[in-house]
Order: C-alpha cells, then sequence, then structure tokens
C-alpha cells in the first residue's frame, strides 16, 4: 500500500471530471487501498480520486469514530435530492485548515457499484448526505470552496497562498 499525493487547491487538476470506471480488477482495488491508507493517514473522512490525481469515479469514506468502517462507492451518482436544504461546516483534505459553511440538500439518494462491480442504491441524511454530495462534487471537478460567495473564495486563496510561502 502507497500514501497518495493530495491535490490542493487551485491547482487545476482538481477542476477536472472524473470517467467512469469499467474494470472491476486487481488495480481498482489496489487504488481503493492506498487511497484508504491516504484518507486515514491525513485524517479525513472521505476522499474521491480525482484529488489523488487519478480521473477516474473512485470514492473512499470513513464516518466511523473507529476509524473501521470504510465505505467505497464506485461510478457514483446523485439520483434523487431533496427541496430541503441545510447547511453545515465542510472542510477537504484538497483545502487543509479551511473550513466554512456550505448549503446543500439535507438527503440525498445515490446509486453506485461496490468493488466487484454490483450496483446499490444508498438513501443518505446528515454528515453522510454531506460528504457524499462533496466527494461526488469532486468527481465532477468541483471543490468545496466554489460553493461560497466570490469574495469567500477569494479569501480561501489568500489564505493557502500565505500558508505556502511559510513552508
Amino acid at each position: 500500500m502507497a500514501i497518495l499525493t493530495i491535490l490542493e487547491y487551485p491547482d487545476p487538476r482538481l477542476s477536472r471530471v472524473a470517467q467512469p470506471v469499467t474494470a472491476f480488477d486487481e488495480r481498482l482495488r489496489t487504488l481503493v487501498r492506498d487511497m484508504s491508507e491516504t484518507m486515514y493517514a491525513a485524517a479525513g473522512v472521505g476522499l474521491a480520486a480525482v484529488q489523488v490525481d487519478v480521473l477516474e469515479r473512485v470514492v473512499v469514506m470513513d464516518l466511523s469514530e473507529e476509524k473501521n468502517e470504510l465505505r467505497v462507492f464506485i461510478n457514483p451518482g446523485i439520483e434523487w435530492a431533496s427541496a430541503e436544504l441545510e447547511s453545515c461546516e465542510e472542510g477537504c483534505l484538497s483545502v487543509p485548515g479551511i473550513y466554512e459553511l456550505v448549503q446543500r440538500p439535507a438527503q440525498v439518494r445515490i446509486r453506485a457499484q461496490d468493488l466487484q462491480g454490483a450496483r446499490f442504491e444508498l438513501a443518505c441524511t446528515g454528515t453522510l448526505a454531506v460528504c457524499v454530495q462533496h466527494e461526488i462534487d469532486h468527481l465532477d471537478g468541483t471543490v468545496f470552496v466554489e460553493h461560497l460567495s466570490l469574495l469567500k473564495q477569494a479569501r480561501v486563496r489568500a489564505k493557502l497562498r500565505k500558508r505556502r510561502s511559510r513552508r
């Protein structure tokens, strides 16, 4: 297994749209293992393949306190979203140290495939709904800060530039 490099906003590679997975093979299982290890090492709760510079529709997620309930979503998509919206503070491994309120549908139903290619649907509420939407956004080339006002986006970019200049 390997720790992968996580791209940081505003890297233009984060704006690319991921392609569907068609081969459910050992290469995919290795990618999922590496992404999981990377997510856990970075103390994240979710990671999309786009964030590690892989243009495939793959997401790993673990919302458990013990970090022992890994979920894998291959080719996920939102089938339905509630009209009711909720605001939730979001952060992102690609936007380290930045947390902002984002408004999203309170409930979604997604469809995806597992590591063997079996299709499934999942109704999501609460933190799971927020995280699923956040990671699917990544697969579609959107980082959560793009949901913010232009002023807040500029502030985020300035904070990140300042932080990088200190490294």
